[in-house]
């Protein structure tokens, strides 16, 4: 059972859709990644703070980290052991099932395009593995624009190529920076719930059942 999202109302021309954590159920893998690369130096990565950073890119992390706990970790080694870790774990990723509805009623009636913070290569990786890479017209990735969410501009890119006016485009997306990048370029978006927040919702709905 998942709960169904709910778009808000317009006359949509284009669906942009984050990726990690939006159409990937990909954070979960990508926190497993985290906590065996860090752990390595012995840093800390609570799970809270993993999901309220969500998309900031690699790097930024690693750097933040290190500053928080006067940690000397090296930034480019710890991004590509974690990106290595986050690859082995590719073949259990699955989709987002109250996204995937989405893509699945509209596809081929209007164009698709993926605005993500990650680089290309993980884009397709992990669309190919959920059989998905055919759906969309347009991927814009990390390596695409300067300035990465919250500002517009990966948002404002997608739209041009797709050729959409940004005030017909809606945007899905599962961080409050996404919202925040689609809320600048002038597009309404729609919230995916984190699995975090997912969590909390089953146990609320078995709670209340069991009273019930």
């Amino acid at each position: 059972m998942h709960m169904k999202l709910k778009l808000p109302a317009g006359d949509f021309r284009a669906y942009l859709f984050d990726c990690d954590g939006t159409i990937a159920d990909s954070m979960p893998l990508h926190y497993i990644a985290w906590k065996q690369a860090l752990g390595e130096w012995n840093c800390d990565f609570d799970e809270e703070l993993f999901y309220s950073w969500g998309g900031k890119p690699v790097r930024e992390i690693i750097a933040d980290l290190n500053q928080r706990q006067g940690l000397a970790m090296p930034v480019k080694t710890v991004a590509q052991r974690k990106e290595g870790l986050y690859y082995n774990l590719l073949p259990q990723l699955k989709p987002v099932p109250e996204v995937l509805e989405h893509i699945h009623a509209q596809h081929g009636r209007i164009p698709f395009a993926v605005v993500s913070g990650s680089e290309r290569e993980s884009i397709v990786k992990a669309l190919t593995t959920l059989d998905l890479l055919d759906k969309f017209e347009v991927l814009v990735g990390a390596e695409d624009y300067h300035n990465s969410k919250p500002a517009p501009d990966a948002f404002l890119l997608a739209a041009e190529k797709l050729g959409v006016d940004p005030a017909h485009c809606l945007a899905f997306e599962d961080t409050a920076m996404g919202i925040q990048a689609a809320t600048a370029a002038g597009m309404a978006s729609v919230r995916v719930p984190s699995p975090m927040e997912r969590r909390q919702q089953a146990s609320v709905e078995q709670h209340s059942h069991a009273i019930g």
